[in-house]
């Protein structure tokens, strides 16, 4: 195959692992909102629950009753604590149900459900308690920078992954991954968590943050294969192969599972 459509595929391959994974951090993890339609004495009830929210501003929980058959109560408290639940009932404009949880600082998190009502039966929505965390707002720039050096860095590592597996690894692409893996995640995330969470980094060693901790796992792995593959060194084929295999497990991983988590008890 010519050296051009070699790059070609190499390219499209990366790009397209890169959207693949892309998506899966947008889809998942627990700050992802809620969806899903609900049967409740054989009305059909369409949920929407948000999970997450910028401090300051009231999350807003909104329900579609086409049938204008149901009524539902929106129960929440400070999660985690054993504070009683408070009940706010769902205004109607109509087929369209809302309700508003109230603001909490930055890492503050509620629990919360829907109870609807309709032809006599009750049911609670979602069946576990969905969660809800406040953040600061952070800067478009600094977010949008964050984000795009992340993905790069990913995209320019699967490319000298994909040139492993075809032959010998491209030493740029992989320093180019290094380099949008450790700005992204090493130095633009902290400052996008100390944005919104009013801290740095809150992974390992310091936290359980899982995200600020397999950022650093993905970079150091990186690290590593750029160094066995600069000047083409013994097994660097196989260290960009195992390398890149290890940042597309750290990538997997949902994002801000385990993260920042406000302590109730050192607010007034």
């Amino acid at each position: 195959m010519k050296p051009v459509w070699t790059s070609v595929f190499r390219t499209a391959g990366a790009l397209l692992i890169t959207l693949a994974f892309a998506v899966v951090q947008r889809l998942t993890g627990p700050t992802h909102p809620w969806r899903g339609d609900v049967e409740v004495g054989s009305v059909r009830v369409a949920c929407h629950m948000p999970r997450s929210e910028d401090s300051g501003r009231a999350a807003e929980v909104r329900l579609r009753d086409p049938a204008r058959g149901a009524n539902a109560t929106l129960v929440f408290r400070r999660f985690p604590t054993g504070d009683p639940l408070t009940a706010v009932p769902f205004a109607r404009d109509g087929e369209v149900l809302s309700a508003a949880l109230p603001t909490a600082p930055p890492a503050g998190k509620l629990e919360y459900q829907v109870r609807l009502e309709a032809g006599g039966q009750t049911r609670l929505v979602p069946e576990r308690a969905a969660i809800i965390r406040y953040k600061g707002a952070v800067p478009a720039a600094v977010l949008i920078a964050h984000v795009l050096c992340i993905f790069l860095g990913l995209f320019f590592a699967g490319r000298c992954a994909l040139s492993a597996a075809a032959g010998a690894p491209s030493r740029r692409d992989a320093w180019l991954g290094l380099a949008g893996l450790f700005l992204g995640g090493l130095v633009l995330g902290p400052i996008v968590q100390k944005y919104a969470f009013g801290a740095f980094w809150t992974g390992f060693p310091l936290g359980s943050d899982l995200t600020d901790t397999k950022t650093l796992f993905a970079v150091i792995a990186w690290a590593a294969t750029a160094w066995f593959v600069r000047g083409q060194r013994p097994l660097a084929r196989w260290a960009a192969l195992a390398g890149f295999a290890l940042v597309l497990i750290a990538f997997g991983i949902p994002h801000s599972l385990y993260g920042s988590q406000l302590d109730w008890s050192t607010v007034p």
